[in-house]
């Protein structure tokens, strides 16, 4: 009679239990470049509030119609009621603010200040966004061929963009105005004045933005992707677009985003000194200009403007700041 089998796990004693800790460490979860850069930026609590405040900026602006029919009165009205008849200044206090008229009333006119300043942010940040989109497309394409051919067209390219950053755009696009006919492609009034502005913004913008894409395509054009994507015989146009362009993407959001305060600020001066949108159309930099008659006697029609343009701009310039760190793979923040 044989021996019974010996059960091998039953001598083996029972299984060792499993560290919940160790088998935890053991799972490396990847994580793509976006949510690092997100996870970043939310930590920058000062940049996070610039970007609210520009997302806040964005809604007021396109949804300009239903905020002043809700809490004002048609950009273009008169009250010559809120007028001291004597005198052509708001009645009450600062500038005639109440609860009508969250903002007061313009002198001599008797405008509501608050619509006026929700359409004329539909003026600031339609120009500078598509001023920074014409910018943003003619600098990458530039930036992007000049610095990966090199030799005769880097060369031809670079000085183009000298001859740009030096050319006095204000004095053009003043000049530019002058001669514009009321009617033009289409457009008309303020419509030809928003698309010139635009145009002549970008073009002049573009070789700041091209001379940053140029100096990352000379770094990124000897890296081993690019070598490797060569030797398969991949061509120039594949390189550009599939190789360098998504890798130069960073930059340019960063600079972009950098770039619409400076296109604000250039809107408001042009409307200031009377080359931007024609009246009556609501402009920032336009009631800038009509406070310079009333503002010894009225400061609050050219505090709210002012300060409405230095909360946009320093918005987008803490966000820009913050969105620069976060993309930077450098960076440790």
């Amino acid at each position: 009679m044989t021996a019974p089998l010996h059960d091998t796990t039953a001598e083996a004693g029972p299984t060792a239990p499993v560290d919940p800790a160790v088998d935890g460490a053991q799972k490396v979860e990847g994580r793509s470049l976006t949510r690092i850069a997100w996870t970043r930026l939310k930590r920058d609590k000062v940049a996070l509030a610039g970007g609210i405040t520009v997302l806040v900026l964005v809604i007021v602006a396109i949804f300009a119609p239903m905020i002043v029919s809700l809490l004002g009165h048609p950009p273009n009205e008169f009250h010559q009621d809120k007028l001291d008849p004597l005198t052509n200044l708001p009645t009450g206090s600062l500038g005639g603010v109440s609860g009508d008229y969250l903002f007061g009333v313009e002198p001599n006119k008797g405008r509501d200040v608050f619509s006026r300043i929700v359409f004329g942010a539909r003026i600031s940040l339609l120009v500078a966004f598509l001023a920074a989109v014409v910018a943003v497309a003619l600098g990458t394409l530039f930036g992007i061929v000049a610095g990966y051919f090199g030799g005769w067209i880097d060369a031809v390219i670079s000085r183009v963009m000298d001859v740009l950053l030096s050319f006095p755009q204000l004095l053009f696009i003043i000049s530019l105005v002058s001669v514009l006919p009321d009617d033009l492609l289409g457009l008309t009034g303020s419509g030809v004045r928003i698309a010139v502005l635009v145009m002549v913004i970008g073009f002049f913008g573009w070789p700041y933005i091209g001379r940053i894409v140029r100096g990352q395509t000379l770094s990124l054009r000897e890296r081993e992707y690019v070598e490797a994507a060569r030797s398969l015989g991949g061509g120039s146009r594949h390189i550009l677009f599939r190789e360098l362009l998504p890798n130069l993407v960073a930059p340019i959001t960063v600079y972009a985003t950098l770039m619409i305060p400076t296109n604000i600020l250039t809107e408001a001066a042009l409307s200031f000194l009377g080359a931007g949108v024609r009246p009556p159309t609501a402009s920032w930099g336009g009631m800038l200009r009509d406070a310079l008659e009333t503002y010894e006697h009225d400061p609050m029609f050219m505090v709210f403007p002012g300060v409405t343009i230095f909360i946009t701009v320093l918005a987008f310039n803490l966000f820009g700041d913050g969105l620069r760190d976060a993309l930077d793979p450098k960076g440790t923040r």
